[in-house]
């Protein structure tokens, strides 16, 4: 039986998870592939040791011994981040190795030279795991939905993010406080920027963005809001609107221009991604002929993520022993088909909005701020004010039917600017079943 030989550069959590499944599955996948797949050196600089049962596992501290090693038939990343992460696919493609690698930053930036890379030496990248963890989500879209023009992506997938706006809305606990139970659990890291704030969902939508459409999207294409600003009250509002807030990333297939951002989301409670709850992730395509599709799942984690890892490994072992490399492009499109995009300016975007406006209650106010958003022909749908005060500031809520988001900010800055308003409006989009293509 033909062995095939795999190398890992990185050894934390991802790492630990594939070293696992590639030990406890051997014998079914050797069943199911009808060859060896071995895991056979690891490359990590912090460490002098392997814990068992990995103890027989070549250990290096220079990622370089593999890539010169003419026994390893695929080289898997899982050390993150930009640097030197790229340097390492790149001599590993070089070397004439396939690669493997969870890293949905580098991707998003450097993608476009590592595949093109790749198909010069006439090797395999593959990448399931960065984008849903152990969901299927890449391999679905790529060859599952193959026969569809992809119509929309919609999903939560940041964990993080999720756990967050969950516990704030089961359990109306502020912002800060229910962060730092998420960095207690180990969901959130020291650092949560990239998960707060939308950059890591961004990577991962101009990802499958890429891959739906056939353009080559770039996290400078995704316009990113995070959930750092929304408070308890926001969550409130939003129930008696009949919504959760959920922090979604949203690409639409215009045709000749395409949609592509990461913002908090007023969602109906009765829609399927309303319901997502906890770390979990969830990513829904619509297809023109198959029409929607959801897949859920752990988005995260070291078992789920050396899952999709592992089948990445396994597909590629697939085609090595059946000479079959390439037979699917890592892109779906070849990509010498594949073009730069035509991004949608946010300012063109037209839904329905929430507007939350922090003012003193005085007479005449709500005309002043009814006045404003009628002169940018903003309609309002309702209005929602909570307690009388003259001596504090009070919340006014908007709820809008579609406006133009260029209309929406302009007015909002007339707003924020009258004197009896107290804080900067906080704003909110609707996802707006309406309007989808």
């Amino acid at each position: 039986m033909k062995e095939i030989q795999v190398g890992l550069i990185g050894f934390g959590t991802v790492g630990g998870g594939l070293a696992q499944t590639l030990h406890e599955q051997e014998e079914r996948l050797a069943q199911k592939t009808g060859c060896r797949i071995r895991l056979t050196h690891i490359a990590d600089s912090r460490l002098t040791s392997l814990p068992e049962p990995f103890s027989h596992i070549r250990l290096s501290q220079d990622a370089n011994d593999l890539f010169a090693n003419d026994d390893l038939d695929i080289i898997v990343e899982l050390i993150g981040g930009l640097e030197p992460a790229r340097t390492f696919l790149l001599a590993a493609i070089a070397a004439g190795k396939h690669v493997v690698t969870a890293n949905k930053a580098l991707l998003s930036t450097h993608g476009r030279d590592i595949f093109q890379a790749a198909m010069a030496k006439n090797v395999e990248v593959g990448f399931e795991a960065s984008v849903g963890g152990g969901i299927p989500v890449i391999k679905a879209l790529k060859e599952g939905l193959v026969a569809n023009t992809i119509l929309h992506i919609r999903g939560i997938m940041n964990g993080t993010a999720n756990f967050i706006l969950t516990k704030m809305t089961e359990e109306g606990a502020p912002f800060a406080e229910v962060l730092a139970e998420a960095q207690r659990l180990g969901y959130a890291e020291a650092d949560p920027t990239y998960d707060i704030e939308g950059i890591d969902t961004a990577h991962k939508l101009a990802i499958l963005t890429t891959i739906a459409y056939g353009r080559h999207i770039s996290l400078n294409d995704v316009s990113v809001e995070g959930i750092s600003r929304l408070e308890p009250i926001d969550i409130d509002f939003a129930r008696q609107f009949g919504c959760r807030i959920k922090l979604l990333a949203i690409s639409v297939n215009h045709g000749d221009h395409i949609e592509a951002r990461v913002h908090p989301t007023m969602v109906p409670e009765d829609h399927m991604l309303a319901s997502i709850n906890g770390a979990f992730n969830a990513i829904e395509f619509r297809g023109d002929t198959v029409g929607d599709v959801l897949l859920y799942g752990q988005g995260a984690g070291k078992m789920p993520t050396g899952s999709a890892v592992a089948a990445d490994v396994v597909d590629i072992a697939r085609n090595i022993i059946h000479g079959a490399v390439g037979r699917v492009p890592p892109l779906a499109y070849p990509l010498e088909v594949m073009a730069a995009p035509v991004i949608t300016p946010m300012s063109r975007l037209v839904c329905p909005w929430y507007f939350r406006v922090t003012a003193f209650d005085q007479p005449g106010v709500l005309a002043q701020i009814s006045g404003i958003l009628g002169r940018y022909d903003i309609s309002i749908k309702s209005v929602i004010q909570h307690g009388r005060d003259r001596d504090e500031p009070v919340h006014i809520v908007f709820h809008t039917h579609n406006a133009v988001e260029e209309a929406v900010n302009r007015a909002l800055g007339e707003i924020d600017k009258l004197a009896v308003c107290a804080a900067p409006t906080v704003k909110i989009r609707f996802l707006d079943e309406g309007e989808r293509p």
